[in-house]
């Protein structure tokens, strides 16, 4: 299977670095299996940044291998991913620790639900209402370095 990073720079060695912010599924190494959204991200990372070059890095996934590793897979944007996503981004420990979580990424539209959500605005079967229609796309958290090792860096382009 084909992932991607959007970065402002190659990434050939990924890295778990330290959450400098809360991140949906916790410190990792992020990829998606959309390369519209990593080219998206590599842009949003560059202006931020205010450095480097909108780059996609392409790596393999040795999917045949994720039975060796703890995986958590939300399918949809549910009550689950809801809670997970906000004890996430509250810095909240977890009771498992997983190698690899897969599942929607949270975009702008949706941080504004998940944080009315975290503000008691909106009940979480309210919340998970107005998340359904929106067309989110996946995010890869490799959190150790186990699942790190299942990725095969093929190559990267600057945009």
């Amino acid at each position: 299977m084909k992932l991607f990073h959007g970065s402002n720079l190659e990434v050939v060695s990924p890295k778990i670095r330290p959450n400098l912010r809360a991140l949906d599924f916790g410190a990792g190494f992020y990829l998606t299996s959309s390369e519209a959204q990593a080219l998206g991200w590599a842009k949003t990372v560059r202006r931020r940044r205010g450095a480097g070059t909108p780059t996609v890095s392409i790596y393999t996934l040795q999917d045949e291998k994720l039975s060796a590793l703890q995986v958590l897979r939300f399918e949809t944007a549910n009550g689950d991913w809801l809670d997970f996503v906000v004890r996430n981004r509250k810095e909240q420990p977890l009771e498992i620790a997983y190698d690899l979580v897969i599942g929607p990424v949270a975009n702008d539209a949706t941080i504004r639900v998940i944080d009315d959500y975290i503000d008691g605005v909106y009940t979480k079967e309210e919340a998970v209402r107005r998340l359904l229609p929106q067309n989110l796309t996946d995010q890869y958290a490799f959190l150790t370095e186990k699942a790190l090792a299942l990725l095969s860096f093929e190559r990267s382009y600057a945009q």
